[in-house]
């Protein structure tokens, strides 16, 4: 029994490394086909360096910067796998939940419940 939970963990740490290598690797290619987007789209324009621009608007909370990568815009499709970069540790951390659920280990199913909480609503609260 002891032989076939250790594999249970090892295999669920395998999925984790997996999962967190996926994400990033996702987020990173999608940032560089933004990138490249973008510079197809403006890459003749001159950048102005004495004063500092925000980003717009329709790209500071997660629902406009979907509209605008649904749109094609080469900054929403960036800040879109930026998001995505972010959403990958809170993926880690519900994953974790499931993890320890299978276990049944319920005081850390309790605790990361707690973590994944403040993480949406830090991340969901502007």
């Amino acid at each position: 029994m002891a032989q076939s939970q250790a594999w249970g963990d090892k295999r669920f740490e395998v999925m984790m490394g997996r999962l967190l290598r996926f994400g990033v690797i996702f987020a990173a290619a999608w940032v560089l086909a933004g990138g490249i987007h973008y510079l197809t789209q403006s890459g003749a324009a001159k950048p102005d360096y004495k004063a500092f621009h925000g980003e717009p608007g329709g790209l500071r909370y997660p629902r406009k910067i979907i509209r605008e990568a649904i749109r094609l815009d080469a900054r929403g499709l960036i800040q879109l796998g930026l998001l995505l970069l972010i959403a990958t540790p809170v993926a880690r951390v519900a994953f974790s939940v499931i993890g320890f659920a299978l276990e049944k280990d319920w005081m850390y199913v309790g605790i990361t419940l707690i973590v994944l909480a403040l993480l949406v609503y830090s991340l969901s609260s502007s």
